[in-house]
């Protein structure tokens, strides 16, 4: 079971790597630039890449799981000094690359030439949390923002939360905030599907996320914001399944959600015109929600359009086909998934309640749950890790080392010097001629 998770993990992952290049239109000038970039980022080699590729296109999600127990981890060993020499090399100058490292080490004197390989190094180091991509996570780009729009529908979805007003929903008419979630369509500034809903929370999201697969079809990517209700398990997993993918903003940089957040300000005027109204019921605040963006913003000029269409015009009129997945599919990739442990009386507990487990012992794949006043189904446990959490303060141990002088070139002095003296003894031949003529 544990070894399935994983394959779920590893191939969600892959999902999320392989997505710049399943971009429609891509060119093979590009796309050489998008798998080099990839190659250098994630430590992997350009063959393996194509090979993630092929098996996606051929079996999709299922063929970029490991087969078998997948790659086990190296049995060479790295002495323990000098696995923490590697990493302070590494915190000193970040930027560089496990063979330089090596490299060091080697003119140090600290291990023989050829005695640890650039992979088993690699993996040592990930494992530690020093790998390429953990220490590019903190660095800064500095690169100004830039306007962006892509060409076609669906090729680029945003989304974002704004809060609402007080309606009397709670307990006893008690007065509780309502949140509004939407997502927009980058190319045409459509808004595919956007409602208030009285929680805040990942299941809002989720709610509005389908609706509108279901009624415009599957994007290519969807770019989140921060917020916790998009950074979660099961974000990664339902994008995964459906082949999206999945983008994040950088942290405080708003202007990177600039066009949902610019839609956002246009419903406060929606808003200042249902305080007019009271609605009293979370229902009656949709339906009014639904005539204000049909007839005010979906069908209304906009200036960042071409000819200043609206952006129900421009998402009708692209030739874009729009892709469609079935029910089935969408409910798959929709599934949650939680993890519990049979007790001893072949039971589990989920949402205070209790359900029989029935197993065959020699074969736990798939298991079968019994609860009362409902017909027996078989499960087949999916859960799939995060690929990217809340990105979390700089640790300690991962901040720069202050070092002195460079001990690349330290080294590189100490080679050369000893080079020299090997050189230093051969014979002249010139000078020996000159002086042969005083004899």
């Amino acid at each position: 079971m544990k070894d399935r998770k994983k394959a779920e993990s590893i191939a969600s992952e892959r999902v999320q790597l392989l997505a710049p290049l399943l971009a429609e239109g891509l060119d093979a000038a590009k796309a050489r630039e998008v798998k080099a970039r990839i190659c250098e980022e994630i430590g992997i080699s350009e063959r393996t890449l194509r090979r993630y590729l092929a098996a996606y296109r051929m079996e999709g999600f299922g063929g970029l799981q490991p087969k078998g127990k997948g790659r086990q981890p190296s049995d060479e060993t790295i002495a323990p000094e000098v696995l923490e020499q590697a990493i302070l090399l590494r915190r000193e100058v970040p930027s560089r690359s496990v063979s330089q490292l090596i490299q060091i080490l080697e003119w140090e004197g600290r291990i023989a030439p050829g005695s640890v390989k650039r992979s088993t190094l690699q993996e040592r180091l990930a494992a530690r949390g020093y790998s390429t991509r953990h220490m590019r996570m903190y660095a800064e780009s500095g690169v100004a923002a830039r306007r962006f729009q892509q060409r076609h529908r669906n090729r680029l979805w945003h989304s974002d939360l704004k809060y609402g007003p007080y309606l009397p929903i709670g307990p006893g008419g008690a007065m509780k905030q309502v949140f509004l979630v939407t997502f927009i369509d980058d190319a045409t500034r459509f808004v595919l599907h956007g409602a208030f809903y009285p929680v805040m929370d990942k299941t809002i999201v989720e709610d509005c996320f389908r609706q509108a697969i279901q009624k415009f079809g599957v994007p290519e990517s969807v770019y989140f914001d921060n917020g916790k209700q998009y950074r979660t398990k099961w974000m990664t997993r339902a994008c995964s399944k459906l082949g999206i993918r999945l983008l994040f903003a950088k942290p405080y940089s708003p202007e990177s959600t600039g066009k949902v957040e610019r839609f956002n300000r246009v419903v406060d005027a929606f808003l200042s015109e249902a305080a007019l109204e009271k609605p009293k019921t979370l229902e009656r605040l949709n339906e009014l929600f639904q005539v204000w963006l049909s007839e005010c913003y979906q069908h209304k000029s906009h200036s960042a359009l071409p000819e200043k269409c609206s952006p129900e015009t421009a998402f009708r009129s692209d030739k874009k086909a729009l892709r469609f997945v079935d029910s089935d599919e969408l409910a798959t990739a929709f599934l949650h998934g939680e993890t519990r442990k049979v007790d001893k009386s072949g039971c589990i507990s989920f949402q205070d309640r209790k359900y029989e487990v029935i197993f065959d012992p020699a074969d736990i794949t798939d298991l079968t749950i019994e609860y009362e006043n409902h017909a027996p189904w078989r499960i087949r446990e999916l859960v799939i890790g995060e690929r990217a959490g809340k990105r979390p303060p700089l640790p300690e141990h991962l901040g720069e080392v202050p070092a002195e002088a460079s001990r690349l070139l330290a080294a590189a002095e100490d080679r050369s010097a000893v080079r020299k003296e090997q050189q230093a003894p051969a014979v002249a031949y010139r000078q020996v001629s000159r002086e042969a003529g005083h004899v």
